[in-house]
C-alpha cells in the first residue's frame, strides 16, 4: 500500500472522517489500495465534474489539489472527491465555482441547506457507496474472487438485503455494463462478477423461510436470454416478502412456460430482459406468451432491456424499478381480470 496523504483537520466534518475510516477498513480486509487516489476520469465519473472543469478549477481557484504520478497523470485523494461531489450539488442548485471553491467545508455544508446534518448524512452515505464501488471494481481487475464477495457480502449486511437488491445492485450492474462497454472490463471479469452475485443471491434465498404466500410466481428467461441475474433479484425480494416462487432457469420455451405455469398453479409469469436480448424480438415474444398464458395469469417483464419495449397489452406489466414487486403484487388480481376481460 502507497504512502498516505495527510488529510486530517480538525475542521473536517464528520462525513469525511466517516469516509475516510471505512475505506481504510476496506482496505486492509481486501488490500486494495485504490481508496486514497484516484484518476481524473474517476474522478470526472464519481463527481459529474468533467476533466477540463477540473483542470480549470485547479487554475483558477487552486482546487482541487492533486498530485502527479510518476507518468505525471493527475491523481486525486478521496478527500477531495467528496467535497467535489458536494461542489457540483452547490453549483446545480446555482451558487458560483468561484465562491464554493473558497469555501471551507463547513460552509459548504451551510449553503447546502437548512439541514446540515441531513446533508452531511447524505453526502457520507453517497460517498461510502462509490468508495465500495471502486473498490469492488478494482477487486475484479484484480481477479481476487474472494475479496469481491467479502466486499458484497460486507455491503448486504450494512444495508440489508431489500435495499442491496433494489439499490447497490442496479447501480452496480449498470456500473459493470459501463465498464465492459468501455472497454474497461474484459469479458470473464463481467462474468465473474455476474457469478459471485448470483452465488450470494442464491445463498441469502436459501437461509429464508419457503415461500407460501400468493401470488405465487413463476420466474425464468425466454430462449435466446441466457442471464439470470434479473431472474435472482426478484426472487431475493418475493422470498423476502413470504411469496411462493417458482425459478424454472434460463431459456425456457414458451410452451413450456405456458405448461408450467398451469402446472404450478401461478397468478404470475415473472420475465427478466437484459440488453443483449434482441430489441426486435421483444414484442413479438411477450406478445406470443401473453397468448399462451391463462387470462388470469398476469405477465410482468423487467430488466433493462424493457426499456425497448412499446406495447399496451392488456394483463402485461413492466416492472421499470424492483421497488415496484410491491405495489404489482397488490395489483395482481386486478390485472388478471383486466386480462380476461380484455
Amino acid at each position: 500500500m502507497g504512502t498516505t496523504v495527510p488529510i486530517f483537520s480538525h475542521s473536517m466534518p464528520i462525513c469525511l472522517t466517516t469516509v475516510l475510516n471505512k475505506m481504510t477498513l476496506m482496505e486492509s480486509e481486501t488490500g486494495s489500495n485504490v481508496g486514497q487516489m484516484v484518476s481524473i476520469a474517476v474522478a470526472e465519473r464519481e463527481t459529474g465534474v468533467g476533466k477540463d472543469t477540473l483542470r480549470v478549477w485547479e487554475r483558477r481557484y487552486g482546487f482541487p489539489q492533486p498530485v502527479r504520478d510518476a507518468r505525471g497523470d493527475r491523481l486525486y485523494p478521496r478527500e477531495q472527491i467528496a467535497r467535489l461531489r458536494l461542489m457540483k450539488r452547490l453549483m446545480d442548485s446555482g451558487h458560483r465555482p468561484g465562491k464554493i471553491a473558497a469555501a471551507t467545508e463547513e460552509e459548504l455544508v451551510a449553503l447546502s441547506g437548512g439541514n446540515a446534518a441531513a446533508a452531511v448524512e447524505s453526502a457520507c452515505e453517497q460517498a461510502i457507496e462509490r468508495l465500495s464501488e471502486s473498490i469492488e471494481l478494482d477487486t475484479l481487475r484484480r481477479h481476487d474472487a474472494a475479496a469481491f464477495r467479502t466486499l458484497l457480502s460486507q455491503q448486504m449486511a450494512r444495508i440489508g438485503l431489500e435495499q442491496f437488491v433494489t439499490e447497490s445492485l442496479p447501480r452496480l450492474n449498470a456500473l459493470i455494463g459501463n465498464e465492459w462497454a468501455g472497454g474497461r472490463l474484459q469479458i470473464f471479469e463481467e462474468h465473474l462478477y455476474t457469478e459471485q452475485v448470483k452465488a450470494l443471491l442464491r445463498q441469502s434465498i436459501n437461509n429464508l423461510p419457503t415461500g407460501t404466500q400468493r401470488p405465487r410466481v413463476l420466474l425464468t428467461t425466454v430462449p435466446g436470454e441466457q442471464h439470470l441475474l434479473g431472474v435472482l433479484m426478484v426472487e431475493a425480494l418475493l422470498a423476502l416478502r413470504g411469496n411462493s416462487a417458482v425459478s424454472l432457469g434460463a431459456q425456457t420455451p414458451l410452451h413450456d412456460i405456458a405448461a408450467a405455469a398451469v402446472a404450478h398453479d401461478v397468478q404470475v409469469v415473472a420475465l427478466s430482459f437484459s440488453l443483449a436480448f434482441p430489441a426486435r424480438q421483444l414484442m413479438p415474444v411477450v406478445s406470443e406468451l401473453r397468448a399462451l398464458l391463462p387470462a388470469q395469469v398476469s405477465l410482468w417483464i423487467g430488466g433493462m432491456g424493457v426499456s425497448r419495449y412499446a406495447g399496451n397489452l392488456p394483463g402485461v406489466e413492466r416492472l421499470v424499478s424492483l421497488a415496484d414487486i410491491g405495489r404489482l403484487l397488490e395489483a395482481v388480481p386486478a390485472l388478471a381480470g383486466q386480462a380476461e376481460a380484455g
